[in-house]
């Protein structure tokens, strides 16, 4: 291979990666929202629960409440501010991004073979 061919070969490798973390960013931030959302639910549900054990005023109840919420609020931006960043960084850094992408996956591949594997296996003994 050539320069040429080597750099159109790793130019296209950084568009793959980039392509790949964006959606793995989008995913991880749909993820995060629906678990934010259950957080939600849990925290009016526990609420619920809370003022019936409890006992607590009406008036209290609703201090809590509002405190959960405003707790799941800074949350969710949190999440998306740290989605921003990580596409911002993807977009100044593509070497950097596609060689953090190339790791994730190595890594995620390395712990599905070893979950696939069993672990649990004896290695074999050795004759003498």
């Amino acid at each position: 291979m050539n320069k040429k061919q080597i750099k159109k070969v790793v130019n296209k490798n950084i568009k793959v990666a980039q392509t790949k973390g964006k959606a793995i960013v989008k995913k991880s931030v749909k993820v995060a929202n629906a678990k934010s959302s259950e957080l939600k639910a849990m925290a009016k549900s526990g609420y619920k629960q809370l003022k019936k054990d409890m006992n607590i005023s009406p008036v209290d109840a609703k201090k809590l409440e509002a405190k959960a919420i405003k707790e799941y609020e800074k949350i969710k931006k949190q999440m998306e501010v740290t989605a921003k960043k990580a596409e911002t960084y993807m977009k100044k850094n593509p070497g950097k991004a596609a060689l953090i992408s190339a790791g994730i996956g190595a890594a995620l591949a390395g712990a599905a073979a070893l979950l696939l594997s069993g672990g649990d296996k004896k290695p074999a003994k050795r004759k003498k």
